[in-house]
């Protein structure tokens, strides 16, 4: 491997507006659909779910790229929180992004494209672990290849992955079902209070639309992330926001609400109905390449954290963390990230590791949403590219939604929640550990 140690800035608009929108568009919008119609039983209550995800998911986007654009570093997030709150922050954040939020992500991802693999070949079932370790593992390999590499995956599996959504979207909405998708007011129709049943609707619907706020760590290897990053993350927000209401809708018009309802196969069922039998091969072959473009994202993205880190000598083997492919990928960094996605895949539970990623994750993005108002009281003078629109209203709107969020989860999941912390915490004394390891070298 080349000692090379500065990363090349090969990323334009497109490919950074793929990775926005082909790491956020995966499973979600195919798998969640059931969970969220599960615990609404409701059209207009289920439509509500989604939309309000996405004005939560826009607004924090648009709050996010303030930092994004000012602070224009590869490791993102972690960056952000390092500059406003101090060291600590930015590497607790690094950790719970680096070792538990993108591995369990691939993990996911990787889980759901073996499945959909052997049921469309009827494969031995036996297979699905050795399924996933080889996709991940493909994906990994094309990574290796540099950020252009994965840049070139990322925008080819996106414009493929909207041919079977549009399919669905156009000849869904041509059906005469009559569907009410009245939202107000909303009505109670599901297990337990309102309250409750938006706050399962989205916790369902953040993993959905989850992967936006990464695209900032490969900032740095942007060729103006200033202009592009902002754009990027607003605009591929917005779109899969669209193409989510839409593609819900079609699903409405062509199933009853108690078919889609705790059913993991809506999607397929869907396209049976609106295609035939080769429907349904059509459709689960369109979203094993959307999970396949998301997995590539996770891991483009989840690659240069460890990165960002070791840049500070703040990991263990920092060495190696830095170490680079002639391409300039840190090959190093996404073999743990293979390893530890790879563990997690042999524990497997697919609703339990992303209802806690959504967790851990939205305590981060909260401190985010803090840190573009504590920084516009701190430095009103500092070099802003781009501005958060009506602030501070949006940053709020941000912050309470999320909060919301974090709430629901420890009221109605406390055992999830309480796992995901202490995993957090464990990044704690190794923190202290290298940080005094550092002084004690002079570093």
């Amino acid at each position: 491997m080349a000692a090379q140690t500065e990363l090349k800035k090969d990323i334009g608009l497109f490919p950074a507006l793929a990775l926005v929108m082909g790491t956020v568009i995966g499973s979600g919008v195919f798998f969640k659909v059931a969970a969220i119609t599960d615990a609404t039983h409701s059209v207009g209550l289920t439509f509500l779910v989604w939309i309000l995800g996405g004005i939560m998911t826009i607004c924090g986007g648009l709050t996010a790229a303030e930092l994004a654009a000012a602070i224009p570093q590869t490791g993102g997030m972690t960056k952000y929180l390092e500059y406003t709150f101090g060291d600590f922050w930015g590497f607790l954040s690094g950790w719970a992004l680096a070792f538990i939020y993108f591995p369990a992500n691939v993990a996911a991802q990787a889980i759901i494209f073996s499945t959909q693999l052997i049921n469309l070949f009827h494969l031995d079932k036996g297979l699905l672990i050795p399924i996933a370790f080889i996709a991940a593992l493909s994906v990994l390999l094309i990574n290796f290849m540099g950020s252009k590499a994965g840049g070139m995956l990322q925008s080819v599996t996106l414009v493929i992955k909207l041919i079977p959504l549009a399919l669905i979207i156009i000849f869904g909405l041509l059906q005469q079902d009559k569907v009410d998708f009245s939202l107000f007011p909303p009505m109670e129709s599901g297990n337990g209070s309102l309250f409750s049943i938006i706050g399962t609707g989205l916790l369902a619907t953040m993993f959905a639309y989850d992967g936006w706020m990464h695209v900032g760590n490969i900032a740095g290897e942007m060729k103006n992330p200033k202009k592009d990053l902002p754009l990027a993350i607003s605009i591929g927000i917005g779109l899969v926001m669209a193409i989510y209401l839409l593609v819900n809708a079609a699903f409405m018009f062509s199933l009853p609400i108690s078919a889609l309802a705790g059913n993991e196969n809506a999607a397929a069922d869907t396209a049976m109905k609106l295609f035939g039998d080769q429907g349904g091969k059509l459709i689960t072959i369109g979203i094993m390449i959307s999970i396949y473009g998301s997995m590539n994202g996770y891991t483009m993205t989840g690659m240069r954290v460890p990165y960002a880190m070791a840049e500070n000598g703040m990991l263990p083997f920092s060495r190696q963390f830095l170490k680079l492919s002639k391409s300039g990928a840190p090959w190093f960094s996404g073999i743990v990230l293979y390893i530890i996605a790879m563990a997690m895949v042999l524990m497997g539970a697919f609703e339990t590791i992303t209802n806690m990623l959504v967790f851990v994750i939205w305590f981060f993005y909260c401190m985010t949403f803090v840190a573009v108002m504590v920084l516009r009281k701190k430095q009103p003078n500092m070099e802003r590219p781009y501005r958060v629109p009506l602030y501070p209203i949006i940053p709020l709107i941000a912050l309470i939604s999320g909060l919301f969020v974090l709430a629901n989860t420890l009221f109605t999941q406390p055992v999830l929640a309480l796992i995901g912390i202490g995993i957090t915490l464990i990044g704690v004394p190794i923190y202290f550990y290298k940080r005094n390891q550092n002084r004690a070298h002079g570093i």
